[in-house]
């Protein structure tokens, strides 16, 4: 009876650790997928230390509202966060245009350190919508929330090593500066935002 609990278990952990993985992944969770390419607009493949200062500061963030919002332990307007969302993406994208040169220092860059924090923090209530809506009335649902976010934490890797690999292309192997990288990414991304902003207004 145990080892059928436990295969039952193990089951049920995969399935929430595909289905967190590819909510980030598929092109309805853009929204996530802009914040984190607007976190690491200021660093190229040789600032990796920092991303993953910076990746664990959104880590902490998302999975503290993640976990009492989907425990039922937080409430909010679903409305309301949705608008935020996309205004947490334009914050941070839009403060990269005005970094000055030396961006890439510990105080200069640690910001957006803050910035992955407090608005992992709006943006895990984002993620338990989703989580809310599969778990249903549930109440013991520690190994779904723990799956669910170690798939979104997997996915937000993927996301963060292919854009990594994309500035070792364009900046370290194709000569574009550091300054150009990162104005075009930011400006995209805010415009977008932007974009995403008049969608979701909730007035």
């Amino acid at each position: 009876m145990q080892s059928v609990e436990i295969w039952q278990a193990l089951e049920t952990f995969n399935l929430f650790f595909k289905l967190g993985l590819e909510h980030i992944l598929d092109i309805n969770g853009s929204d996530h997928i802009l914040f984190v390419i607007a976190l690491t607009a200021l660093f190229t493949i040789s600032d990796w230390k920092k991303v993953v200062i910076l990746v664990t500061a959104f880590t902490i963030g998302h999975s503290i509202t993640l976990a009492l919002a989907t425990l039922r332990v937080v409430h909010f307007s679903t409305a309301v966060i949705e608008f935020l969302i996309p205004v947490t993406i334009f914050l941070t994208a839009f403060s990269n245009l005005f970094r000055k040169k030396g961006v890439g220092r510990p105080m200069k860059a640690q910001l957006n350190y803050y910035y992955a924090l407090f608005f992992g923090l709006i943006h895990g209530l984002g993620f338990s919508n989703y989580l809310r809506s599969l778990l249903g009335r549930e109440k013991n649902i520690v190994v779904e929330l723990l799956a669910f976010n170690i798939g979104l934490e997997i996915g937000q890797i993927v996301v963060v090593a292919l854009f990594l690999l994309a500035s070792l292309l364009f900046v370290d192997i194709g000569g574009v500066s550091k300054r150009d990288w990162r104005m075009v990414i930011s400006s995209g991304v805010a415009a977008i935002a932007i974009t995403m902003m008049y969608e979701t207004k909730f007035w």
